[in-house]
């Protein structure tokens, strides 16, 4: 373990990967009725992808702490978090730090201590 100390965003964004890499465990995990009436494999490929994506730039995360992103689905059947040339469907995944009763937003999403995520996987029409 290394002596340097993280950044605040570095602390979030570490807080959202666990929360991402487990789900239900490290966070809490929502998922909207239109990502729920989606075929079943469909939805294991959605995790799946939220779960393993790790691609996160200053263009697509310009905050540093790895809380969002879209997934797209191409009119193949594909799902890919690269945008193809024809999207079916849009998908966004979204982490939200609240305090542990879940009813506020949490006043410091760096401390586990006094935050809890949520994880939200939704239509972008939904959004």
């Amino acid at each position: 373990m290394s002596g340097a100390v993280l950044s605040r965003a570095e602390r979030i964004a570490r807080l959202n990967d666990l929360a991402r890499r487990a789900m239900g465990i490290a966070c809490v995990v929502v998922a909207t009725e239109g990502v729920r009436a989606l075929p079943e494999a469909d939805q294991s490929r959605l995790r799946e992808l939220v779960e393993t994506f790790d691609a996160f730039t200053p263009d697509n995360d310009p905050y540093g702490e790895r809380d969002f992103r879209a997934i797209y689905q191409a009119v193949d059947g594909v799902w890919s978090v690269s945008r193809p040339v024809d999207v079916a469907v849009t998908v966004f995944w979204k982490i939200d730090a609240y305090e542990r009763a879940l009813r506020f937003g949490s006043e410091d999403p760096a401390d586990p201590a006094v935050t809890r995520r949520v994880l939200t996987i939704m239509l972008a029409s939904e959004y």
